[in-house]
C-alpha cells in the first residue's frame, strides 16, 4: 500500500474508533446511567403529579377546572356574550337588539367575514331564546 493512502487509511481508523467509543465499557456505563435516571425522573415526575391531584381535590380546586372545561367546551353562547357581541345592555328594548342585529349583520355581509356574521346571527338566537325562557315573545 502506497504511504499516502496508509496514512489516510491510519486517519480514518482513528476516526472511526474514537467516535464509536460507546462500545467500550465507559460508553455501556454513561448509556445505563442515561437509562436508569431518565426512569427515576419519570418516577419523581408520575409522584409528584399524583400528590397535585390530591392537593387539588382537597382545596376544591379539581371541581372548579372541571366546571371551567365543561363551560370551555360548550358550544352555546351566554346571554352575557350574546349582549357583549351586539352591543347592548341588560335593560335594553327588544327594538333596540334587532336594530343592532340588523346594523351588524348588514354591516359583516358588505366587509366582514362569514364568521363575524354568524357571531352576530348567534348572539341574536340567544337572546330571543332567554326572551322566550323568561316568557316574553320576542317581536
Amino acid at each position: 500500500m502506497p504511504d499516502r493512502f496508509r496514512s489516510i487509511y491510519l486517519l480514518e481508523t482513528r476516526t472511526t474508533t474514537s467516535v464509536s467509543g460507546l462500545g467500550s465499557p465507559a460508553g455501556k456505563l454513561i448509556a445505563n446511567l442515561i437509562v436508569l435516571g431518565s426512569g427515576v425522573l419519570l418516577r419523581a415526575v408520575s409522584q409528584a403529579y399524583r400528590q397535585a391531584i390530591v392537593n387539588a381535590s382537597k382545596s376544591g380546586v379539581a371541581q372548579e377546572t372541571v366546571q371551567n372545561m365543561a363551560h370551555k367546551v360548550s358550544k352555546t353562547m351566554t346571554e352575557h356574550e350574546a349582549r357583549q357581541i351586539l352591543g347592548v345592555s341588560e335593560k335594553a328594548s327588544w327594538e333596540e337588539v334587532m336594530k343592532k342585529y340588523d346594523t351588524l349583520f348588514e354591516n359583516n355581509a358588505k366587509t366582514g367575514t362569514f364568521y363575524l356574521q354568524s357571531k352576530v346571527f348567534r348572539a341574536k338566537e340567544c337572546l330571543e331564546a332567554a326572551k322566550q325562557r323568561a316568557g316574553e315573545r320576542p317581536a
